[in-house]
Order: structure tokens, then C-alpha cells, then sequence
């Protein structure tokens, strides 16, 4: 298996501030790249839902990874779902078609694991992707998102565009977004447990029923992950990132319970969306086509995950 030679590529990574992006960097760094040549194009001067602002990101650039999303837990999928839609479908068309005219070399765009049917069978496998539509609450986003793979392929058939489409599974890790208004389930049950703590509190409430599975691979596994594959893949069929370990909501509030300390009560608010029943990967394309597998133990990455926040929550 043939590398990209990352050493003297101009690299544009959107969303390279970010939780996840900071960390593709490093790894970019670790595998060759250049940390002067990568560019991170800031949202606040370069607004990628608008085409000037893409063609100017794009230009001159070898290889475009796109992580820049607006992106949030099921509050947010419920609150702007017009937004979501909106802000993530221009975003990417318009710099996937930014780069095939100004002739990148690659686009790695990593989709979302929402854009998988609501009702799939587990491990979900890349091959069931269309069939059928994702769950209602996320769905705009997941649409969203989705839609950049098939612009990808139809680049690639018409064009030649070398453009591959990654998908993880929910992140976590230190540094994540912990804002109660926008968080994923992870920081936003860490928090929650945190916060009760510290107000003395002897409960917690916790949306849904707790019967929903996720599945969660750890940033860092997630970089390694996508620069592995901006490296050595180069096919139109999209890639699963994850772990394929399963744990349910009740069990994932139980266990970090555990870990901080917490012997308080859970109360479930069951007029609250669950959110898609169950959600496990099949990993193996990944491992097949790049040689990717998570490393991190989920209990350590959640340790890891929960020491950041006690140390930053201030």
C-alpha cells in the first residue's frame, strides 16, 4: 500500500480549531506533513458557506480535509434542524466543488454516522447506508452530510476527482464541547454529574429511557483514523471509523457515575426523545483498506475525557 507523501503538501484542514481538528494536525505532523504548510481557514473570516470564501480557502492547496461541521446533540438536532441543514450541505458542495476546479490533489470529507438509516442492522455496514431514511431527529444533518458523499462519487465518475468520504462514530475526548446547549451525550452527562457534585446535588435527570446504544471512539483514535486514510485510501465507497464497541445510555451514565464518584439517583426524563435505538459499526472496511483499528480502552478515554473537564471546568 502506497503512501501520500505528506511532507511537502499544502494541507487545508476547515475545522482545524477544533476538538477534533487540532488533533488531525498533530497527526498530519507525526506522519510528515509540514505544520507551516497546513492552513486552518477561521470561521469568523472565512464563512465556507458562501463560494468566494471557499474558491480563495482552496487555492493553491494539495490535499483539502474537511472536518468544519454545525454540529450539536439531540437539543440542538431539534432546535435548528433548518440550520443544520442549510449551513452543512453549502458548506461542503461548494468546497468540494471549489477544490475539483482548482485541480486538489485529494478531499477527505468526513460525513456522519446520523446519515445512517434509523432502523439499520447492527454492526451497520457501509453497504446499508441507503436503505432507508435516518432517524427523525438528526436526520437534516445526517441528509446533509450524505448528499456530499453522492457529489463525491458523481466528481469522481465525471471528473476523475479523488475525493474519499470517512464516517466515525460519535467522538469523545478531552478538550470536547461541554456546553449544555450544543454538547454530545458524553460531555453533556460528564458535566451533569460534575455540576451536581458540585451544588451538593443528590440527583441527576437524563433524557430518554436509557435503552438506546451508541458507540464512541476517542479523538485521537478518530485523527489517526482520518490521516491513515487521507494517506492510503483513495476509493469512492465510504469508510466506517469506530471501535465496534456497544454500550448502552444506562450503562454509559452508570460507569461514568462510577468513575467520578457519584452515588446519586438518575432520574430518566422519558417524555424526551431517545433517538436512534441502537447504533454499533462494522469496522472491518477500515481495517481492510488502511489498516485502521482504534487503540484507546474505552473506560481509560472516558477517565482521560473526565480529568480534562475537572481541570478546565472553571
Amino acid at each position: 500500500m502506497k503512501a501520500l507523501e505528506l511532507n511537502n503538501k499544502k494541507i487545508l484542514v476547515t475545522g482545524g480549531s477544533g476538538f477534533l481538528g487540532r488533533q488531525v494536525i498533530d497527526c498530519l505532523v507525526k506522519a510528515g506533513a509540514n505544520r507551516e504548510k497546513i492552513t486552518v481557514p477561521r470561521s469568523r473570516d472565512c464563512d465556507l458557506r458562501l463560494m468566494e470564501n471557499c474558491k480563495r480557502a482552496v487555492d493553491q492547496q494539495d490535499i483539502v480535509i474537511h472536518l468544519a461541521a454545525h454540529v450539536g446533540g439531540i437539543g440542538l438536532n431539534r432546535e435548528k434542524p433548518a440550520e443544520l441543514f442549510y449551513d452543512n450541505l453549502m458548506m461542503g458542495t461548494q468546497l468540494i466543488h471549489a477544490a475539483y476546479q482548482a485541480v486538489v490533489e485529494k478531499f477527505v470529507c468526513i460525513g456522519t454516522i446520523c446519515a445512517y438509516p434509523k432502523f439499520t442492522p447492527v454492526p451497520f455496514n457501509e453497504d446499508n447506508l441507503w436503505n432507508g431514511y435516518p432517524e427523525e431527529t438528526n436526520a437534516p444533518y445526517g441528509v446533509a452530510k450524505k448528499a456530499l458523499l453522492v457529489q463525491l462519487q458523481a466528481y469522481r465518475q465525471q471528473y476523475g476527482f479523488n475525493g474519499i468520504y470517512l464516517l466515525p462514530v460519535n467522538l469523545y475526548g478531552p478538550e470536547d464541547n461541554f456546553d449544555p446547549r450544543s454538547s454530545h451525550v458524553i460531555p453533556a452527562l460528564i458535566r451533569k454529574v460534575h455540576d451536581a457534585q458540585v451544588k451538593g446535588e443528590k440527583t441527576i435527570s437524563v433524557w430518554g429511557d436509557g435503552s438506546p446504544t451508541r458507540e464512541f471512539l476517542y479523538s485521537e483514535d478518530a485523527a489517526r483514523g482520518i490521516v491513515m486514510g487521507t494517506q492510503f485510501y483513495n476509493d469512492p465507497e465510504p469508510v466506517n471509523l469506530g471501535t465496534g464497541y456497544e454500550i448502552s445510555i444506562r450503562d454509559l451514565i452508570n460507569l461514568i457515575c462510577e468513575l467520578m464518584e457519584f452515588d446519586g439517583e438518575i432520574v430518566w426524563e422519558t417524555d424526551k426523545p431517545n433517538g436512534q435505538p441502537r447504533r454499533c459499526l462494522d469496522t472491518q472496511r477500515a481495517a481492510k483498506a488502511f489498516g485502521f483499528t482504534a487503540q484507546v480502552d474505552f473506560k481509560q478515554g472516558l477517565k482521560n475525557t473526565i480529568d480534562w473537564w475537572r481541570q478546565n471546568a472553571a
